[in-house]
């Protein structure tokens, strides 16, 4: 068997914590830190090499074109003005909501927040009040049955055999 001081590989007394302290451990492949934070690090690295290299192609007005443009394409210059301020997209203003109160039953009033029943003459009630007979709901229950088994089952009438 072979010694620590051959191969030297040094075992660690305990797991390394991530060295941005946040509570996780972190590894060495992922320079001391937790898995979360090397993968932060490594995309605002990137973040920073694409803006860096942006910004560069701007001021130096070269473009990388994948492909050639056309000899009828339109070209348009573009001046790139550092000490101008970035114009700041202000938000419209929106209307304010009218606050909901909570929502009530609407025969008793009592509070019913999620469990609320909405009917079909569009009122919200309680679990007394939600059947159509205790909130007499002017909603007609047998015109609309009726339309629906009509609509659903149409009359289907066979033309008239002709007498021999």
């Amino acid at each position: 068997m072979e010694s620590s001081k051959e191969t030297g590989y040094q075992p660690r007394e305990g797991p390394i914590l991530c060295i941005n302290n946040c509570g996780f451990f972190g590894s060495a492949a992922t320079m001391n830190m937790c898995s979360k934070c090397h993968k932060d690090m490594v995309l605002k690295q990137q973040q920073a090499q694409f803006a860096a290299a942006s910004i560069e192609n701007m001021v130096n007005g070269s473009i990388k074109q994948k492909e050639p443009l056309p000899a009828d394409a339109v070209t348009v210059e573009v001046e790139l003005k550092l000490d101008s301020p970035r114009p700041t997209l202000d938000p419209v203003p929106s209307e304010p909501k009218p606050k909901e109160g909570p929502s009530r039953c609407t025969t008793c009033r009592k509070r019913v927040g999620l469990t609320g029943f909405s009917c079909k003459c569009g009122n919200l009630f309680c679990s007394v009040h939600r059947y159509s007979d205790k909130h007499e709901c002017p909603f007609d229950y047998r015109s609309a049955a009726q339309e629906a088994i009509a609509k659903a089952n149409p009359l289907v009438k066979a033309d008239k055999l002709d007498k021999i």
